[in-house]
């Protein structure tokens, strides 16, 4: 596997509304109404995440829930990320 160019990352960021490049990654940040909110989405991605056996960075302060994806293996955004973020999209609602 290896990693997408800045075009290729592009294109695919077309069918991910919010995500966007930052560096070697794409990003999103979910904003949810409390801590409680932000805490079930995250629960309810780890199955889904698991089962890819693919995981992100991200980090959780109150509502706001922040996903950082890249493939570390090859130092940049893969396909993995690309699903990854579109599983993430379905749990997000």
């Amino acid at each position: 596997m290896t990693a997408f160019t800045d075009a290729q990352i592009e294109d695919a960021l077309d069918s991910l509304p919010g995500w966007s490049q930052e560096g070697e990654a794409i990003v999103k940040s979910y904003e949810f109404d409390d801590f409680d909110a932000a805490l079930a989405f995250m629960n309810r991605a780890a199955g889904p995440i698991n089962e890819m056996d693919h995981h992100p960075e991200w980090t959780n302060v109150y509502n706001r829930v922040d996903v950082r994806l890249t493939s570390h293996d090859v130092g940049g955004v893969t396909d993995r990320d690309v699903r990854l973020a579109k599983v993430i999209e379905r749990v997000a609602g």
